[in-house]
């Protein structure tokens, strides 16, 4: 941050404010109890969460390619607007199908965040000649929405208990916030003139340049692990594996918030790792990871603590690093939004299978054999993406010294 001229400091704080204020979901450690508690049976909570990752997937791409051919600051301002109706509908509609509208809605919101936040920063940061900045930017954007969760989600049993509703109204209340900061975004600086591609020829362009890139594609599969990690571990799991522990619901908030301070931690401090090797790190945390939360099972509440404390840890350090590695391996930069969208789309994908899943083995009782099979599962694929990218490293060299 110290690095960055005056104009690219002002454009990260405000980054981080929308982030901070996009992300602060106060009903996230409750939903799945509140759910319950308005009569959904588990194969319906876990069929909306997986209805929701397949409609991300459907989205993804269009949504980058707008960001790409129009504007990245408008898709945030957009999102954000949507992500305010969505939590007002479970106040209404507290049904099957209001959760599934509000969760296909906050899916809509998101794709348009998923390419266009990153793709905005690193855009501007480059243009302005602040490359240096920008995993820096990312971890304290990062750092700054787990803050705001640290502070507000232990108290969300408490309001859940108090009105059921009330955490979703001040879920709408923040996004209506972030949809306010987005509006004082600064256009990107001009660098040449602007040409609008066909959307056809565009997605074929972005799938074109993919393909040209190992390097990309594997680094793309690695974020895939690390995303479907923080989701499983995060959202879909978090709850079910503190009711396993017999942990009243007023303390879920509060327990979310504890482990998120490991998180900031790691999002704050992740530049520490260059030296180590970027992607060998990001690698090894990611086995950490799995290891982490397949730890859960037969260990007690104070085990169970620990071991989300190290999957936090974990994964605060290793997304910003992760960011910053496909970001820096794009090599056609008028297509990063959507490029950073297929990504996104993946990630959602292999997500929708894995909580498909997941709810079959929860329906059996059978978490332990789930979180096992996810830990070998990803461990194996770090391995195979661990030797693939050091071939990949080598046939590069080979190049460059023939050349």
């Amino acid at each position: 941050m110290s690095a960055a001229g005056p104009d690219a400091v002002r454009v990260i704080r405000r980054y981080n404010a929308f982030q901070l204020f996009a992300g602060l979901l106060w009903w996230l450690p409750v939903f799945y109890v509140f759910q319950r508690s308005e009569g959904l049976s588990d194969q319906e909570i876990f069929s909306i969460q997986s209805i929701f990752y397949l409609a991300f997937c459907l989205l993804d791409i269009p949504t980058g390619m707008i960001a790409d051919r129009f504007d990245y600051r408008r898709c945030l301002q957009g999102g954000a607007i949507i992500l305010v109706v969505a939590n007002v509908i479970p106040v209404w509609t507290p049904t099957f199908g209001g959760f599934l509208v509000q969760f296909l809605l906050i899916a809509l919101a998101h794709s348009l965040f998923s390419g266009a936040g990153s793709a905005y920063l690193y855009e501007y940061l480059h243009r302005t000649g602040n490359d240096a900045a920008y995993q820096g930017a990312e971890g304290s954007a990062r750092a700054w929405t787990l803050i705001g969760r640290i502070v507000c989600l232990p108290a969300a049993g408490f309001l859940t208990a108090w009105w059921g509703p009330s955490p979703y109204v001040l879920s709408a209340a923040t996004c209506g916030i972030a949809a306010v900061i987005a509006l004082g975004f600064p256009a990107l600086p001009r660098t040449g003139p602007v040409t609008v591609e066909p959307v056809l020829p565009a997605l074929a362009g972005a799938l074109r340049s993919l393909g040209s890139s190992k390097r990309l594609m594997l680094l793309m599969a690695q974020g895939i692990a690390i995303f479907t990690l923080v989701r499983i571990g995060q959202a879909n799991l978090f709850q079910p594996i503190l009711e396993s522990k017999h942990l009243p619901l007023h303390w879920f908030g509060v327990l979310m918030a504890a482990t998120t301070v490991f998180e900031v931690a790691g999002a704050a401090r992740s530049k520490v790792l260059a030296r180590f090797g970027q992607i060998r790190v990001v690698l090894v945390l990611t086995v950490l990871m799995a290891v982490a939360l397949a730890s859960v099972i037969p260990l007690g509440l104070a085990g169970t603590m620990v071991c989300l404390a190290v999957f936090s840890l974990a994964s605060g350090l290793a997304f910003p690093v992760q960011r910053k590695l496909v970001n820096s391996a794009i090599t056609e930069p008028s297509r990063r939004a959507t490029l950073l969208s297929v990504e996104s789309l993946a990630d959602r994908a292999v997500c929708a299978l894995v909580v498909f899943v997941l709810g079959a083995f929860l329906s059996r009782g059978a978490m332990a054999g789930f979180l096992v099979a996810l830990a070998a599962t990803v461990t194996l694929a770090m391995v195979v993406l661990a030797v693939l990218v050091n071939r990949s490293r080598d046939r590069a060299a080979v190049k460059e010294s023939v050349a």
